[in-house]
């Protein structure tokens, strides 16, 4: 049976009373006064479930629940008699325990009559034990048992389950009926009338504006400072003022856009998209594209044609500036919206935090394989971490999290360091953060900012694209390594051997950079790997040169051949110096997760790179330490998230 529940209204009150008629014997039922206090009380919440009948939503069931510092009385759950024994009940229970969940409670209690042995044991089942045995209670000769469920999360984690609140200027205006929604005023909200801002909220503001200093501007500003994930934030709302953003940001989605119009006539279109969707289904894609980049409930979208199709405006719709004709179908276009699995995450568990972590399905040499990704996911559990993989198309969804890990192979010049930026700008912990893949990508750099510190490099030289016919190539050292600016995983990086290939290469090179960087030529039958962690040394592997190649990678050889055999050791075995430099190396990038490769050559110790986003596959970096490995790393997100949020955890109380 299709069933949702829904927050009361005042004209429940009549549905109300005919229930527990029908449901309870007279010594049992809730008076008419009682019943509509409980629908004015700031101290209870009540709940309407719905079934679908006949096509129509009918009423069959209710729930009303009273507030206490740490605990949640339900004070009636009934069911309408002709729809019992289809689950209703199990919902209505599951409904208290949520709320009991969001506000922290240590647990539920009730009452129930003595003599209906079939319904206490039904309440067993669900956990619920007796406690007292209350003579008289319902009437003379009447008993009833107040039976108590005990909740397993006790902490302040239990209040880190998002709930979903619809911030409206007006809710009685608001007549959409929503499963797992909770409408309240933007008044109530900005004002925290009911201690909002100890709840963990995902806020939907549709207020009727979002001008600069208006009350739903402030929603919005207001949900970013109590840590709630707004929808939309602060940022799309200022995205909105800024044609110049809105083209920039949509031009990642330029092929739809065009793909989408091309059959419409005239030189202006305007598109309405209503919870992501759009009424008309041949927009469906390009409706979809458009909400990832400008995440808001409901929005009007206006193009226009000037050789191709451009957004001239985008404006967020309040529901009173809907089309009447489109209010009626928008109930159904929100339901859908709230039941997605995004905004039903793991009902059975409360979790602490929530892990984005960012990966590339397609990607063939991703950072992390299949069996390293289900390790961190276990170890993320086992911290009480809930994770969930995101793709690029989820950018503006990073709102929802706590943290973002990034395990797709990152550059600056595309989506991932966009996605960390974001990431970054709305609190989240990042690894790797945007300044890291900055630094780290880009070889120019690595090697001037080695070099200043006086960390030993192989010899270098950078070549200048307009100078190529200065150089005096022939009497250069060969062979010679040549690398562009920002190659990753051995691609972009050439051996020459003669001054003749030096000048293909470079040619070649200069068509991607104005720069490129040559490197004195190291042969060895390994390089060092030296994961760094907060600054501190992480795991240690000698990575051998491929088969009959001078490099780790060999792109050019079959897949069996593509890469070396990997030796992983135990920190303590590795030469002190080639610990030491690489965390100096490491540390000149961030205090984040890095990958240093480092020669040693004698007793010297060269540094060849750092890698931002180094890998962690099953069974080859983590050889040493096991799960601990991923467990470290886990930790260390969940240690940036409570710095943001709790800095003074951090700062010892003692002197050093």
């Amino acid at each position: 049976m299709d069933v949702m529940l829904r927050r009361s209204v005042p004209a429940d009150l009549d549905f109300l009373v005919e229930l527990e008629r029908k449901a309870f014997p007279s010594y049992q039922q809730s008076s008419r006064r009682t019943l509509a206090l409980s629908l004015r009380s700031s101290f209870q919440q009540v709940w309407v479930a719905e079934a679908k009948v006949d096509g129509d939503r009918k009423a069959v069931g209710s729930l009303v629940l009273y507030h206490y510092k740490r605990s949640i009385r339900i004070f009636s759950v009934v069911v309408d008699p002709d729809y019992q024994g289809q689950g209703i009940g199990i919902l209505l229970l599951r409904k208290a325990e949520e709320a009991a969940t969001e506000r922290g409670a240590e647990r539920i209690s009730l009452e129930v009559s003595a003599s209906n042995a079939k319904l206490v044991e039904w309440y067993k089942k669900e956990g619920f034990e007796v406690q007292d045995q209350l003579k008289d209670y319902y009437d003379w000769g009447k008993d009833g048992y107040r039976m108590v469920k005990k909740l397993l999360t006790v902490d302040v984690r239990a209040r880190n389950r998002l709930a979903n609140v619809i911030v409206v200027d007006t809710p009685k205006e608001w007549g959409l009926a929503l499963e797992n929604v909770e409408v309240i005023s933007s008044e109530d909200y900005t004002s925290n009338k009911n201690s909002y801002s100890e709840r963990a909220l995902r806020v939907f503001n549709l207020c009727n504006s979002y001008r600069y200093q208006s009350m739903g501007y402030y929603v919005s500003l207001l949900a970013s400072a109590r840590e709630h994930r707004a929808i939309p934030s602060v940022t799309t709302i200022r995205d909105f003022k800024d044609i110049g953003v809105i083209r920039l940001i949509a031009d990642e989605i330029d092929e739809v856009i065009q793909k989408s119009l091309q059959k419409i006539s005239g030189n202006k279109f305007s598109l309405n998209i209503y919870f992501s969707k759009t009424l008309d289904p041949s927009f469906k894609s390009l409706g979809h594209s458009l909400y990832q980049m400008f995440e808001a409930p409901l929005i009007k979208v206006d193009f226009e044609k000037n050789g191709k199709w451009e957004i001239r405006k985008i404006t967020p719709l309040s529901l009173n500036k809907v089309e009447l004709k489109d209010r009626q179908l928008i109930q159904e276009l929100a339901r859908e919206y709230f039941k997605t699995k995004r905004f039903q995450r793991q009902k059975l568990k409360n979790y602490r935090y929530y892990l984005a972590v960012l990966v590339d399905p397609n990607e063939e040499n991703p950072p992390s394989d299949k069996k390293g990704l289900k390790q961190f996911e276990a170890a993320a559990e086992k911290l009480d971490i809930y994770t969930e993989y995101i793709t690029k198309n989820d950018h503006n969804r990073l709102a929802e999290f706590d943290a973002l890990f990034i395990r797709e192979t990152t550059n600056v010049n595309n989506h991932t360091y966009q996605i960390a930026r974001k990431a970054y700008a709305e609190g989240l912990a990042v690894i790797d953060d945007p300044w890291s893949i900055l630094r780290c990508s880009n070889k120019v750099y690595l090697y001037e900012r080695l070099k200043t510190n006086n960390i030993p490099t192989p010899k270098t030289q950078v070549f200048y694209k307009g100078n190529l016919k200065s150089y005096d190539l022939y009497n250069l050292s060969y062979p010679m390594i040549l690398k562009q600016p920002d190659s990753a995983f051995s691609l972009g990086v050439t051996k020459v051997k003669n001054s003749h290939e030096m000048k293909e290469s470079l040619q070649r090179l200069f068509g991607g950079s104005d720069l490129v960087l040559g490197q004195e030529f190291m042969p060895s039958d390994y390089d060092w790997r030296i994961g760094v962690l907060d600054k501190k040394p992480l795991f240690a592997c000698k990575y051998f040169m491929a088969p009959g190649h001078w490099q780790i990678y060999n792109w050019q050889g079959s897949k069996e051949m593509q890469t070396g055999d990997a030796l992983t050791l135990p920190i303590e075995e590795v030469p002190s110096k080639v610990i030491q430099i690489a965390c100096k190396a490491a540390g000149l990038m961030g205090d984040g997760l890095y990958g240093v490769d480092l020669k040693m050559v004698g007793d010297k110790v060269y540094v060849i790179e750092v890698n931002d986003n180094p890998n962690v596959d099953f069974g080859i970096e983590d050889k040493v330490l096991g799960s601990e490995l991923y467990q470290r790393i886990v930790q260390s997100l969940v240690n940036r998230i409570e710095m943001n949020r709790n800095i003074e955890r951090f700062v010892s109380a003692e002197p050093d």
